[in-house]
């Protein structure tokens, strides 16, 4: 297992440049440390982000999107520091919530995509929208209130929404949590299956065992990153 050097990245050759870097980072919270002497490099497809409550995982994912600045420290998303170019950022990385009720704005889901494609000229917006609604299996519910829609169907949409954009990065906090078996396996298949790389904050080991590449956190520091198979049995050692 690597040790605590945190560095590298599986699945990618020795000396390919990090995406994801973070130097001496901290982030606080009424004086309480959240993170802290989180140093990573990290430039896998695919990477877990495993640890109990509390231990800093969604504190860590917001950092890629620049929802959260770090107080100290050096943060660097794609080349980019969320601190200076957070618009820039947003535009490259897709977040996914937890809940899809906090990111689905709109009445309707042909409603919803055509939002988050506000910058195209309408006929490609539409075509567009009906791309993505078909791709996700959700054009019979294209102009039916989201409200009627599943669970599973509702993250799907959050999912199309975020993907409308092609991001480069892909960030989802939890994206399973709130659904049954079958939901939960078919949102996990599409996220690992996406081209953009992945950073998935998880509780299911099974998904987490999955990725390419594990970080685990604990107190709000770095335990380990390593293969993500190896992160996710030292994981269930520590709590065994």
């Amino acid at each position: 297992m690597r040790p605590e050097s945190h560095t590298a990245g599986a699945g990618h050759a020795v000396g390919s440049p990090a995406v994801l870097s973070l130097r001496d980072v901290e982030v606080r919270a009424e004086g309480r440390p959240l993170l802290s002497g989180v140093n990573l490099e990290l430039a896998s497809r695919r990477i877990a982000i495993v640890g109990a409550n509390g231990s800093g995982k969604s504190t860590f994912a917001r950092l890629l999107n620049g929802t959260r600045l770090a107080d100290a420290g050096t943060v660097r998303v794609l080349g980019l520091d969320p601190a200076q170019d957070s618009r820039t950022l947003r535009g490259k990385v897709g977040f996914l919530f937890t809940d899809p009720a906090a990111q689905v704005l709109m009445p309707t889901p042909a409603e919803d995509i055509a939002l988050s494609l506000r910058d195209l000229p309408r006929p490609q917006r539409a075509e567009r929208t009906a791309q993505l609604l078909d791709e996700f299996g959700l054009a019979a519910h294209a102009d039916a209130p989201v409200t009627t829609l599943s669970g599973g169907q509702r993250q799907l949409l959050a999912i199309a929404a975020v993907l409308a954009t092609n991001p480069d990065l892909v960030v989802a906090d939890e994206p399973t949590t709130l659904l049954d078996l079958g939901n939960a396996r078919r949102i996990a298949d599409l996220l690992l299956g996406l081209d953009a790389q992945v950073v998935i904050v998880t509780h299911d080991l099974e998904l987490a065992a999955r990725c390419d590449e594990a970080v685990l956190f604990d107190s709000g520091r770095v335990v380990t990153t390593d293969d993500a198979g190896q992160v996710v049995d030292r994981y269930r050692r520590m709590h065994a």
